[in-house]
């Protein structure tokens, strides 16, 4: 009688054991053989921001976590210095320029006939001189004036005659304006300082620190007061567009992926939250499997790195987070579905 409960209770295992067999064969993910999984890490790449002159950091306007968009003013410089330099290198810059738009402009019609006028009067001072000598020089002959008054009247007369001489090269560079080399040196000089002028707007521009792209600050370096260098970054901003994650495929499943082709991205932060994604970047060459591959017997192989581009809007992927990629094998890319980084479409997960 125990002998035959005891080979009923076998039986009984016996079908309970045949039928989970029958059950997990026919439960079983068939897509095994179509789908490859992949482990890898979210990957993000970062910049960071600092100021493109030296000077004492005057406010800092975001914080870490804060969202940043491309163009958006995150910090500023204390830019009195930068400003007075700024403000004299433009009145410099003025002053050249009219200078140089006298010379081009030459001589004013008043000017012409001032010289003209002094060129007249000393014309006549001179031939009244001559006049004055030739009477002397006379008078000398038949003695009835001294050498000492002819020699003075010549002396008289030819001081006259240079100072008109001198009077009238004075109204001929008047009519005739200023040299053409003259004005090319006021050019020169003109362009110097506008150069000069921009060179300080720009300076005085460089106080100011935008975001170079959109991002999230990840790091707060400096604080306000501290010394800023072109070297020394102020912030260090994750970039969240793109994001992907970096896995690494063994060679013998590297013919079975091709650019383009889907993938879901599943994170255990994130349970149940499936991310879309594609393939779209493949290491032409191969590498040792890297130690943070979560696959331990993957360690020791040649494996090529790629990046499964993901569409997160919702900032959910994090710098560094483990992450699962699912790629279904039978799917054919077409070269359209070749999509850069970036290009996601109306949904990111669900």
């Amino acid at each position: 009688m125990v002998s035959g409960k005891r080979l009923i209770g076998v039986a009984v295992v016996g079908l309970l054991v045949a039928g989970g067999v029958v059950l997990y064969l026919r439960t079983r993910p068939i897509a095994t053989a179509n789908t490859l999984t992949l482990y890898g890490n979210v990957d993000i790449r970062e910049v960071d921001a600092a100021f493109n002159d030296n000077g004492r950091i005057g406010k800092l306007l975001v914080q870490e976590g804060d969202v940043v968009h491309r163009g958006e003013l995150i910090a500023l410089m204390d830019d009195r210095r930068f400003a007075a330099s700024l403000a004299a290198a433009r009145a410099q810059a003025t002053n050249l320029q009219q200078v140089l738009a006298a010379l081009i402009a030459g001589s004013r019609p008043e000017t012409i006939v001032q010289a003209k006028a002094q060129m007249d009067a000393l014309a006549f001072v001179a031939h009244n001189d001559q006049v004055n000598y030739q009477r002397y020089r006379a008078l000398v002959t038949g003695n009835a004036a001294t050498r000492q008054q002819r020699d003075d009247a010549l002396a008289a007369y030819q001081n006259a005659e240079q100072t008109y001489q001198a009077a009238k090269q004075t109204y001929v560079l008047a009519v005739k304006g200023p040299r053409k080399e003259d004005i090319a040196a006021s050019e020169a000089a003109y362009r110097a300082a506008v150069a000069n002028a921009q060179l300080a707007e720009r300076e005085f521009k460089d106080t100011r620190l935008y975001a170079p792209a959109d991002g999230v600050i990840e790091d707060r370096i400096l604080e306000q007061g501290d010394m800023a260098f072109p070297a020394t970054p102020v912030y260090t901003i994750a970039l969240i567009n793109p994001i992907w994650v970096r896995a690494y495929v063994p060679e013998s499943d590297l013919g079975k992926i091709k650019l383009g082709m889907a993938a879901d991205i599943t994170t255990d932060s994130y349970k149940g939250r499936i991310y879309r994604g594609w393939i779209g970047y493949l290491s032409p060459t191969a590498e040792f499997t890297p130690k943070n591959v979560e696959a331990p017997d993957l360690r020791a192989q040649l494996v090529y790195q790629l990046r499964v581009y993901a569409c997160a809007p919702r900032n959910e992927l994090r710098l560094g987070m483990p992450a699962t990629v699912t790629i279904d094998l039978a799917q054919h890319p077409s070269p359209a579905d070749q999509r850069g980084p970036g290009v996601c479409g109306h949904d990111g997960g669900h």
